[in-house]
């Protein structure tokens, strides 16, 4: 057995403010005592202020003695503090010798990094360890943060088990799993079930605010497990909730809601759409005063808003209304959050995202509608969804109380207005035509929302799916688990209990069977399986048949991407000597990642804007049009390719049947077109989605970092991979920041979180210079160079004066300096494809190279100026200066045009883009 470091002794120096190693029992080489590790957890949470509720303090003796716990108490009763105490148990228990670690699970990534960081400060960096599939950190530790699919899939390969001893220090002795509700969701619910059947020695702490009636769950778990299970219910918020249903115009709901200090009011709406639609109607309603909107402009302060909706956002914010969504780039989403927390905004429109836990402090919930699309059709809420967002009302230690509105339907609010108006005038009340609910629309009512304020969270319903990844996760238990699974080491064994002890219906487990054999007899055609006989003393003929794998599973296949394996693949099938390779490197990488859709459906609308535009300019009649259209769609640049490829490595490496490549160009779409994040955003209209983008982005960024072999790093595809970090770390540099700090996240000798958990919620990281990083500058710089070449290429000359036109290139100039080449060679004179883009067709040159023969850092006519003139007579590339010559691909093949200039490095760093002013354009 192995003790981590930070548990051997007790340490002899005082700990950081926080942290709970002092408060660990001494170790006895027995079980900790039950009275011993409460006290001293109690000890620790008064110490920080945080003295325990006495649900918290039942639900922590339960854990401390050994049972099972479900806990059910409201949103803001401190769940997260019961978690950690269940920890500290377990990690008492280890230090005793009793081996065994503790498992994390949320539904989200975001919330095991938050979860993470929160115990690296509680319990220090060598105890605590993360994996989320993208991201593994100290994977070995004693706790461990992780995604609740990471659990699932290990539970099924039977790793981390715990056997009957509890002495194995890898054995996953206690399982916290948060937001437990998503056991009822309809993708995902499988990985909330599967430790349930298939950990029976492992301890549960079961969390949520609105499970609903768990009588079925409790005694299962119990029946399965041998160990009680208890129920922590019933709990009374320490801030109560008051409900109400509001028949009022909505801005004068808002307006009251703050003139009576009942503010902070967050304004739930269903699409991000409303959200921001609301925002922008609020601002003719005064919720700040002068003074109050002085504090908010202080604490902006110098925050960089960037085009697009940043610049809508400032101006929601300086007038006293935050937006919050999911779409947001992460640093506007934590700059509301700050703005809230100081009590600088006054009211928030956001979506229902705020039900999964999203920071920001909340006196009021109002709902402006009780119906919403579930990506089918639209219905009503849930109980269990209005429950979820109802609980963000009120916060503890600032409210005594929490309000919950729900808004009556737009055309009963004006119906009610209309009568009010008409008064008692029968004349004016026969007149008035009553309002209906729109044509088609699902209608709500007083009745709804009574009925979901008074009814209970719905029942959990199990989600249990068979897959591919399921069987094979099976397949690929060792007989290292046959001390813990006995019989059910065996894949056959283990696959029958998974498909009789599930929870759902016998005609469901019918169909799981059925799935089963289905996915049994691929892995035969493959060649990936192969019936053996094991031996059995209790069957007459001393064995039993079972099947087994006859290759070798990729490490960790199901834990992360399933498809880069594939994509490591379909390298081979790129030349690393075409000119479009580092493109085509880009697009196997993106083919493997998820879609996203709003960028797609961008793409789509803007490829179809444009065959409409083609087609009416030929001629077609509308209805050959609409047909022609459906074939119009994203760019999926070497679908060709890797589609069939696909087909053929699935069928010798069954793990990805239930994955498929989407190819796709979103980077390579940039790289092509030079655009930069604003001008994608702007170009597909993704203004309200812009975070989605960025995490795309950043999910492409790291894929590159991590997938592509050596043999494929040429210098161009390394150029790549850190323009696009150095993209993203300029546009928003948390999430880059975050992955990367995940791998040295703390003061090992402190133990305490350092940087970016001593950061301020909300702050942005200081900006790194543009041309800090010399390889992403240079693709700027081609980038800024190959946009006019497209330009040009279309004889856009009015985008070209819009570039360069203050230094003296306007559209006149740019059309003089290439009138004779279209002359020349037609329409097409200037090419824009890969050979245009070729490295060797773009000449840079740094501070202290000589210039080419003929060459100047002048521009054409410009009078000798100071050192420049010295620099010129010497041939040399000024200091603070890079000289650029970028070649045409004329249409003849001459190669004897071009384009140069001259980028100025401070100006680009101060400007935060690539600043460059044209010398030339013409002959060589």
């Amino acid at each position: 057995m192995t003790t981590s470091p930070d548990l051997a002794t007790t340490p002899a120096t005082p700990r950081p403010a926080g942290t709970l190693l002092p408060y660990l029992p001494a170790p006895t080489g027995g079980a900790p005592d039950p009275d011993t590790l409460f006290e001293g957890f109690g000890t620790w949470a008064a110490a920080g202020g945080r003295p325990l509720y006495p649900h918290q303090e039942e639900a922590l003796l339960e854990l401390m003695t050994g049972s099972h716990v479900v806990l059910a108490t409201p949103t803001g009763s401190g769940k997260s503090m019961v978690a950690m105490g269940a920890q500290f148990a377990a990690l008492a228990a280890r230090r005793s010798g009793l081996g065994g670690r503790t498992f994390y699970t949320a539904p989200l990534k975001a919330l095991v990094s938050e979860k993470f960081f929160d115990l690296v400060a509680a319990f220090g960096s060598r105890n605590v360890g993360m994996m989320t599939g993208d991201s593994a950190v100290n994977s070995d530790a004693p706790i461990i943060c992780c995604t609740a699919e990471i659990l699932a899939n290990l539970a099924l390969r039977g790793s981390g088990a715990e056997g009957a001893d509890g002495a194995d220090d890898d054995a996953i002795a206690q399982v916290v799993m948060d937001e437990f509700h998503f056991y009822g969701d309809p993708q995902r619910g499988w990985a909330w079930q599967v430790p349930l059947l298939e950990m029976p020695n492992t301890q549960f702490l079961l969390m949520s605010a609105t499970l609903g009636d768990t009588t079925r769950l409790r005694e299962d778990v119990e029946e399965r497990t041998g160990r009680p299970v208890a129920e922590v219910a019933g709990a009374e918020r320490p801030v109560p909730l008051t409900f109400s249903y509001v028949v009022e115009p909505l801005n004068e709901v808002i307006s009251e809601l703050v003139t009576t200090h009942r503010a902070p009011v967050y304004v739930v709406h269903f699409t991000q759409k409303d959200a921001v639609e609301r925002a922008q109607a609020l601002l003719s309603t005064p919720l700040a005063s002068k003074d109050e909107k002085a504090a908010i402009a202080a604490e902006i302060g110098a925050f960089r808003f960037a085009t697009g909706f940043g610049k809508t956002l400032s101006k929601f914010l300086r007038a006293g209304v935050g937006v919050h969504h999911a779409g947001m780039l992460p640093k506007y989403r934590r700059l509301v959050e700050r703005l809230t927390q100081r009590g600088l905004l006054k009211v928030v429109c956001g979506t229902d995202t705020l039900g999964v836990g999203i920071n920001v402090p909340i006196r009021t919930v109002l709902l402006t509608s009780l119906v919403k699309f579930d990506g089918e059709r639209m219905r009503h809420l849930t109980a269990r969804e209005f429950h979820q967002i109802s609980g963000r009302a009120g916060r503890a230690g600032f409210d005594t109380v929490g309000e919950v509105l729900v808004m009556a339907p737009e055309h009963v609010v004006e119906n009610r207005k209309m009568l009010a108006k008409a008064g008692d005038d029968p004349k004016k009340l026969k007149k008035i035509v009553r309002k209906k609910a729109p044509s088609g629309s699902v209608n709500w009512t007083d009745s709804t929302y009574e009925r979901l304020r008074d009814a209970d969270p719905e029942p959990l319903t199990s989600q249990f799916r068979v897959n591919h990844a399921m069987v094979l996760n099976v397949l690929a238990r060792t007989r290292d688990s046959q001390a813990v699974h006995g019989d059910a080491a065996d894949p056959v064994e283990a696959m029958r209990h998974l498909l009789t002890a599930n929870h759902d219906t016998e005609a469901q487990r019918s169909a799981h069977l059925r799935q089963t054999f289905r996915i049994y007899r691929s892995l035969r055609v493959a060649g990936v399986v192969e019936k053996v006989r094991v031996p059995d003393d209790s069957r007459p003929a001393g064995y039993r048949p079972s099947v087994r794998l006859v290759v070798d599973l990729p490490r960790d296949f199901a834990l992360n991407a399933p498809l880069s394996p594939f994509a490591l693949a379909a390298m081979d099938l790129l030349d690393a000597e075409s000119p479009t390779h580092a493109l085509d490197v880009v697009s196997v990488i993106e083919a493997t990642l998820d879609d996203p859709r709003q960028i797609l459906y961008g793409q789509q609308n803007k490829a179809r804007g444009e065959a409409v535009a083609a087609m009416k300019a030929e001629g077609m009649e509308y209805e050959e049009r609409m047909e022609a259209l459906e074939d119009v769609t994203w760019p999926r640049p070497l679908a060709d390719v890797l589609e069939p490829a696909f087909d053929v490595y699935k069928r010798t490496n069954p793990w990805v049947a239930d994955a498929q490549p989407a190819p796709k160009s979103v980077v390579r779409d940039m790289l092509e077109q030079a655009m930069t994040f604003a001008e994608l955003v702007s170009v597909y209209g993704l203004e309200r989605t812009e975070g989605v983008v960025l995490r795309y982005l950043a999910d492409a960024y790291r894929a590159l970092r991590q997938v592509v072999p050596e043999e494929h790093r040429t210098e161009e595809v390394h150029e790549v991979v850190e323009w696009l970090g150095e993209l993203v770390r300029g546009v928003d540099s948390s999430l880059l920041d975050e992955w990367e700090r995940l791998q040295n996240p703390v003061d090992d000798d402190a133990d305490t979180v350092v940087e970016g958990e001593l950061a301020e919620v909300g702050a942005e990281a200081p900006a790194r210079p543009v041309t800090g990083n010399p390889r992403a500058f240079r693709r700027l710089v081609r980038n800024a160079m190959f946009r006019r070449v497209e330009l040009a290429a279309r004889e856009d000359y009015d985008a070209l004066e819009r570039l360069d036109g203050s230094a003296g290139w306007d559209g006149d100039a740019w059309s003089d300096a290439l009138e004779e080449l279209f002359e020349a060679q037609g329409d097409d004179a200037i090419g824009i494809g890969p050979q245009a883009r070729s490295a060797a067709l773009l000449t840079i040159l740094e501070p202290g190279a000589a210039l080419p023969a003929g060459a100047t850092t002048r521009g054409a006519g410009a009078p000798p100026t100071g050192d420049g003139g010295d620099d010129d007579r010497h041939g040399v590339v000024q200091p603070g200066t890079w000289w650029v010559r970028q070649v045409l691909d004329d249409a003849d093949g001459d190669h004897d045009r071009t384009v140069t200039a001259l980028v100025d490095l401070a100006a680009s760093d101060e400007a935060g883009q690539v600043v460059l002013t044209i010398l030339d354009v013409g002959r060589l």
